[in-house]
């Protein structure tokens, strides 16, 4: 008697690929979700939102030229870029993929895939880069570092921080690589296959060929072309709110040896113009219509100071440094820097030394890095010797040395601007500026 199969077993090994290939669907789905708090950039399916765009030889465009000369590499970005089964897909050719939108504060994340002796890079705020490399011996590059993995911001000073990475991370060729960076002012952070190659390290300017200009405060992504073919998916990114920038920028207080000098309840450790001032929600807020310097009974030599700040509009205040306790911080201390509101009409005709962060009268800072008006912003300012550095947001604004300046506003001199020691304060102008998270940390002379 023939045996005669079952319809079940008939239909077992087409359920099998049925299940197998429904399998294959929902991983794929999985793969291309975008995470909570993320959009993505690229659609799977077509070049929406990205255009063409190698900074490299748009930087070389006449003044007023820029939108001709990105118009022109469009036909040339079509040639070389492609989506093939939602993946964005270059031949190693033509100008870099670069976002519609610009961005500033943000996590981004995306994976790739390239061949062997290709290199590449992500550029961000329009900066190179975020280095891809060919990590084998074979790939011919270990005399610039490709031995040492990818991630590392390449284009950063021999030597400075961030500027290798911290460990190789690399998969081999043929292998999809997950990139997670975070970007805050111009600090950086990069993991690569979820280990850390970049520690908040600031990315410098490459046009500032001088680096002494931080990175613009918002700018596009590129993808890099450079030779060899690369596949880019899953590219998303997440706007990082302004209070969580803030309190990932300050990180641990006392990890870092600092120490809080405002209670957050009264003025216990301050003297000064006490009567001018008042505590608000936990702030130091100098009262409307008043002024004058409040500052620390305590004096500081060489210190950091970390100290967030909220400007009303057209604010006006300092932090005083090193002041002796008498006379206007601005002259007799070692300075005032500016806390002001840069957007304010009435502000247009400065001298660019009385901006916000400014070494009042002396040292101009880089404009462009406050939060809007009415929002908090974080600032870190280190003293040591003579040198007064800024950093605002997470970007540096002045890094200068006193001890150099010649040249003062109106010519006038500023006979405090010597002194090794001081109190710290604030210096009101009659706005209801407000500090808190105030902390400060000795550093050896």
């Amino acid at each position: 008697m023939n045996h005669v199969p079952s319809l079940a077993s008939c239909l077992r090994p087409f359920l099998f690929v049925a299940v197998l290939c429904l399998t294959c669907v929902v991983v794929n789905a999985a793969d291309s979700e975008v995470p909570e708090g993320f959009r993505a950039l690229f659609n799977d399916e077509n070049l929406d939102g990205w255009h063409g765009d190698n900074p490299h030889t748009t930087a070389k465009a006449a003044e007023g030229k820029r939108e001709e000369a990105i118009a022109a590499q469009q036909e040339e970005f079509k040639a070389h870029w492609s989506v093939e089964s939602g993946e964005l897909v270059n031949d190693g050719h033509g100008p870099y993929a670069t976002t519609s939108d610009e961005f500033g504060d943000m996590e981004f994340t995306l994976e790739y895939k390239t061949v062997a002796k290709a290199d590449s890079g992500i550029y961000l705020r329009g900066t190179p880069q975020v280095q891809i490399w060919d990590y084998t011996k074979e790939g011919g590059k270990w005399d610039r570092n490709a031995d040492k993995g990818s991630g590392g911001l390449f284009n950063n000073t021999k030597g400075a921080a961030g500027q290798l990475p911290i460990s190789l991370a690399d998969k081999k060729f043929g292998e999809w690589n997950k990139f997670q960076i975070i970007q805050l002012g111009s600090r950086t952070t990069v993991y690569l296959n979820d280990k850390m190659v970049v520690d908040n390290a600031i990315m410098e300017n490459y046009w500032d060929k001088t680096r002494q200009s931080p990175l613009p405060a918002r700018g596009p992504i590129h993808l890099q072309t450079h030779g060899g073919e690369i596949r880019w998916r899953n590219i998303h990114v997440r706007d990082i709110p302004i209070d969580e920038a803030n309190a990932r920028l300050r990180g641990n207080d006392e990890a870092a040896g600092f120490s809080s000098i405002f209670n957050g309840n009264d003025f216990s450790g301050w003297t000064g113009a006490v009567e001018n001032y008042e505590v608000r929600d936990g702030a130091i807020v100098c009262k409307e219509g008043h002024g004058g310097n409040l500052f620390t009974e305590e004096e500081y030599a060489d210190f950091a100071v970390r100290v967030e700040f909220k400007l009303p509009p057209g604010g006006n205040n300092g932090l005083a440094i090193r002041y002796p306790g008498k006379g206007q911080p601005s002259y007799e201390a070692m300075t005032e820097l500016q806390v002001l509101d840069d957007t304010a009409e009435k502000y247009a005709k400065l001298d660019p030394r009385q901006y916000h962060g400014s070494v009042y009268g002396m040292v101009p800072a880089h404009r462009g890095y406050l939060r809007p008006v009415g929002e908090w912003n974080y600032q870190e300012v280190t003293v040591q010797g003579s040198t007064i550095k800024v950093e605002l947001n997470g970007s540096v604004i002045v890094d200068a040395d006193v001890s150099k300046v010649t040249e003062f506003k109106d010519d006038t001199p500023h006979p405090g601007k010597d002194l090794k020691q001081g109190h710290f304060g604030f210096a009101g102008h009659n706005d209801p500026v407000m500090f808190r998270n105030i902390a400060i940390k000795k550093l050896e002379q």
